[in-house]
């Protein structure tokens, strides 16, 4: 056996897993508090030691190649400056999300004093500055770029915006002392959006200013270790398990904080013509939902549910007592079956909002929404999925699947799966150096092979 070591450094949980590469199968795996009070390595170590164990593995884990994502201290936060805000700016935002990050702030048009003071105050690890298709507006990037370097900005920075003027801004950047890096444009022409080169950038650019600047570890070894964010390396997860499958999927994620959701579509004429996306088509995509959670965002929850009448009047008051509990006391683990149900009912309402945000399209700023009516797979990730009893995961799937008061076109013929071992994120870890392993990992346990 070839075996090697993925693992996932979250905000609450680390979680291990060791893979034979030769059998592109799951050998191992644990989780264990990620401990971001001391030192994170300890609860990596901790968790690969005893997935190692289970794997059968008597050597030092440390011998085996290791691949890690991680999420800890906030995970990547973005900022993205645009032309304007109907196009480039959007843009920009969906090509953040694409690749693992939180989008924290968006601006467009020129920068005044203003913008930039809330800029600081979104406290973001990443600018990702566009703007000007090429050929197109060259004053507003420009202006910009030369605004934030005379305004000492040191935040590292990602510049995809239009050719002409990409080199020259660059120039004026690193003259300020910006750490600059640079993209191809992310909306060469109108209709066209290129996320692939920003994305690389603002993965490159987090593994090599952002890991180490969260003082997460003491030493180097973690950052050395890093090889994306945990959304990053999921949705690159996701777009193998496309592959695999041979047709749309979508993933629904439900954390303690947010809940996340990543859809896989195959490009057809949807992308052009009359009253088509001007920010382009992203047709593997990601968003994120910050205000449903199990723990943190729980109240959030009730409140989304009543605004899109999922809850009346007696539900929301049975349940917002219940949400406040988990959001005091983020650790709250259900002590008996009632408390279980409760879990569920607050994961598969979270699940239904962020699903119907994200096919409408208002969380990923798409006119006409995301069509997932050719969606053959929907799976279901996060610890209350992974943790329930087979029937309540799939029960909550379920309840998104038959939906109908959402506004938006259900899957015709979506089978619901739960990424019980969490190998999505193995999946995408192993897909740059290992694709077939990745491939057979993803398909063995997700898709039905």
């Amino acid at each position: 056996m070839s075996l090697v070591v993925c693992a996932d450094v979250g905000s609450t949980w680390t979680k291990a897993a060791v893979v034979d590469l030769d059998a592109g199968r799951l050998v191992g795996a644990s989780s264990a508090p990620t401990t971001v009070g001391t030192d994170v390595l300890h609860g990596l170590d901790a968790a690969v030691g005893v997935a190692v164990g289970r794997a059968g593995v008597t050597a030092d884990p440390h011998r085996l190649p290791w691949y890690v994502c991680s999420s800890a201290g906030g995970g990547l936060r973005l900022a993205v400056v645009g032309y304007e805000p109907l196009v480039t700016a959007q843009a920009g935002r969906r090509v953040g999300l694409s690749a693992g990050a939180n989008v924290v702030h968006v601006a467009a048009g020129r920068l005044a004093a203003a913008d930039l003071a809330a800029m600081r105050a979104a406290r973001p690890d990443v600018v990702l500055l566009v703007g000007g298709t090429d050929g197109g507006d060259v004053d507003t990037v420009t202006h910009n770029a030369t605004r934030l370097a005379r305004a000492r900005w040191r935040v590292p920075m990602v510049l995809a915006g239009n050719v002409d003027v990409r080199d020259g801004l660059r120039e004026v950047l690193a003259a300020a002392g910006v750490p600059v890096t640079v993209a191809d444009n992310v909306l060469p022409r109108i209709g066209v959006l290129a996320p692939a080169s920003a994305r690389a950038a603002i993965r490159e650019v987090f593994l090599r200013h952002v890991i180490g600047g969260k003082r997460l570890s003491r030493g180097p070894r973690f950052a050395r270790l890093v090889r994306a964010a945990t959304p990053d390396a999921v949705l690159t997860g996701v777009e193998v398990l496309a592959d695999v499958v041979g047709g749309d999927l979508a993933v629904v994620d439900v954390g303690g904080a947010t809940t996340d959701v990543y859809s896989v579509l195959t490009p057809d004429e949807r992308a052009g013509g009359p009253g088509g996306e001007v920010a382009g088509v992203l047709w593997r995509a990601r968003t994120v939902e910050g205000d449903l959670g199990m723990r943190w965002s729980a109240p959030g929850v009730v409140r989304a549910a009543v605004q899109e009448r999922l809850l009346d009047a007696a539900g929301q008051e049975a349940l917002a007592a219940a949400a406040a509990v988990r959001a005091a006391d983020p650790g709250f683990l259900p002590a008996d079956g009632e408390g279980l149900a409760v879990d569920g009912r607050i994961a598969a309402l979270a699940a239904t909002v962020a699903l119907r945000r994200h096919a409408r399209g208002a969380a990923t700023g798409e006119r006409a929404g995301r069509d997932l009516r050719d969606v053959r797979l929907l799976v279901g990730s996060g610890g209350v999925l992974r943790h329930a009893q087979a029937g309540a995961a799939v029960g909550v799937l379920t309840q998104v699947l038959t939906d109908h008061a959402g506004g938006w076109p259900l899957p015709r013929a979506a089978r619901p799966v739960v990424d019980v071992d969490y190998v999505l994120a193995a999946g995408g870890l192993l897909a740059g150096e290992h694709p077939v392993a990745a491939g057979a990992l993803l398909g063995r346990h997700l898709g039905g092979e």
